[in-house]
């Protein structure tokens, strides 16, 4: 006898849908599956012949097929168990095949009691089920711990279940499946920072370069020597961007979803995420990549902040790589199994120290490098890489009366009410473009939307001749522009808005 149901692979951040097939066959007691299984699917045979026995079933002793329909996509994971032993109990009879069975999409990893455990992707397979017309009227059975996420989804039907024994009681019309656990609390609102602006004493040239980043969503550098402070203002970003939106957030925590950093306790992401991968990290790693693709550190920075701390410590190769992802705010992954694309919309935090001993420039210490050494540990950093960072700013040591000081400065909400309010004035004037920030403006865009006095433009063909800017260096210029007249509320970019923007591009002034 054949029986097919309906599940979901993840495949990047998007859902596949499956049909497994089911057939049961005269001749020597067989399992198998095919349709490019890998080991985890290929181990599926054991953990539904063992749940659909202590489940209260019987397993045939005949000749069992499944195959994973389209046969030609590479499965992979356990979220299949429950598709192939609803499946197989309806192809041998022990279930009815009803209308219920026919609308359903089962997805989830059987334990060998049959109990349900959850898995990885559940809220990308609904995102992505839910804009299917063919599978917008069916329900999506998936375990309890995963329930919550995917029933964000307003326009799927989601059920939860705890046990195989409990589906199919459901699914045979006795008894009820339980609700959705409810969104926590502290899921639903915006969560506080730990970090705050106010705690930061003197560097107010840094904190405004980092609120007109924060502003216009620009990528910074930080450059200053050892404990100024760079990295402690770095981590107080996150604390004076907007917050996120409901689309925003559906996209955050579909990543997370798919990397498998959500959990019953957390199944929604209500803040922009803050990645900072140590210096180790491999290019996978950061990019994304493995033998079944998987989001890196640029995607799960989505609409967020991704900070590499003490940038020349890096693997060339891994800096590199984020030239890509910088300019095109996506990332695309071929494997032999499957090319696929992350986003990586987020906002670049870099910072370094001058010179290899970190005092080159401190009027305080004396730096104890040759030039070549200097030489050496700058070039870790690329020219085209540089390039794409739109400011560059230097963060001094700090002198012991400014840590004496009584007075503390600016709390990030003050900050963030100024830049929501800009972001907000961004947001209105790009919405026929779907721009979301000056920084991800084109050059097609300038004359519109970035009309410079001409006063304003002469500065800046000076500024271009004399520093040898590239062109990427004069685009960056007058994104940055852009933001702080949009900060001072100015239609037009004046000559001080270049002037200051200028002053923000001193590492790649070529001499």
């Amino acid at each position: 006898m054949l029986a097919k149901v309906h599940s979901c692979a993840v495949l990047g951040i998007n859902g596949v849908p499956l049909e497994i097939e089911v057939d049961i066959a005269d001749g020597l007691p067989a399992f198998d599956i095919i349709g490019l299984p890998d080991a985890s699917v290929r181990e599926a045979k054991e953990r539904v012949r063992a749940a659909v026995r202590n489940s209260g079933f019987s397993f045939p002793y005949s000749r069992v097929t499944v195959n994973l329909a389209p046969a030609d996509l590479k499965k992979e994971g356990s979220s299949f168990d429950l598709a192939i032993a609803i499946g197989l109990l309806a192809a041998t009879g022990q279930i009815p095949r009803t209308e219920t069975l026919d609308s359903a999409v089962f997805v989830g990893e059987l334990s060998l009691d049959g109990n349900l455990r959850g898995i990885n992707g559940a809220l990308a397979m609904a995102l992505s089920l839910s804009e299917l017309d063919d599978f917008a009227d069916k329900t999506l059975y998936l375990p309890q711990s995963n329930s919550t996420e995917a029933a964000l989804v307003n326009k799927l039907n989601v059920k939860g279940t705890v046990t195989l024994t409990q589906l199919t009681n459901y699914l045979c019309g006795n008894g009820e499946l339980p609700l959705p656990e409810p969104l926590p609390e502290q899921a639903k609102g915006h969560d506080g920072s730990e970090f705050d602006f106010s705690e930061v004493r003197g560097q107010e040239t840094a904190k405004r370069a980092l609120e007109i980043a924060a502003a216009g969503s620009h990528n910074v550098l930080l450059y200053g020597p050892p404990g100024s402070g760079k990295t402690m203002l770095a981590r107080r970003i996150p604390s004076i961007l907007p917050s996120p939106s409901l689309e925003e957030i559906l996209e955050i925590s579909r990543i997370h979803s798919v990397a498998g950093q959500l959990s019953s306790k957390k199944p929604l992401l209500n803040k922009r995420p803050f990645r900072s991968p140590h210096h180790s990290a491999s290019t996978a790693g950061i990019i994304g990549g493995g033998k079944v693709p998987r989001p890196g550190e640029v995607s799960l920075a989505h609409h967020g902040v991704l900070f590499f701390d003490e940038m020349p410590e890096y693997n060339r190769e891994v800096l590199e790589a984020l030239r890509q992802p910088l300019e095109d705010r996506t990332v695309t992954i071929t494997r032999a199994a499957a090319t696929v694309s992350y986003p990586a919309d987020f906002m670049f935090i870099g910072s370094m120290n001058p010179c290899p001993c970190g005092n080159y420039g401190d009027p305080r210490q004396e730096c104890r490098c040759s030039p070549t050494q200097i030489f050496r540990y700058r070039s870790k950093l690329s020219g085209p890489l540089v390039d794409r960072i739109d400011i560059q700013v230097e963060v001094p040591g700090i002198k012991f009366e400014q840590l004496e000081q009584d007075e503390t400065g600016e709390s990030s909400a003050e900050i963030r009410s100024r830049v929501e309010t800009t972001r907000s004035r961004q947001r209105e004037r790009y919405k026929k473009i779907k721009v979301a920030s000056n920084a991800r403006l084109r050059s097609r865009h300038f004359e519109k939307y970035c009309p410079l006095t001409a006063d304003a433009r002469q500065l800046l063909h000076q500024s271009f001749q004399s520093l040898n800017l590239s062109m990427r260096a004069h685009d960056r210029i007058i994104k940055v522009a852009r933001t702080i007249a949009d900060m001072e509320e100015k239609e037009q970019i004046e000559p001080g808005h270049i002037a200051e923007a200028v002053q923000y591009r001193s590492l790649d002034r070529r001499e």
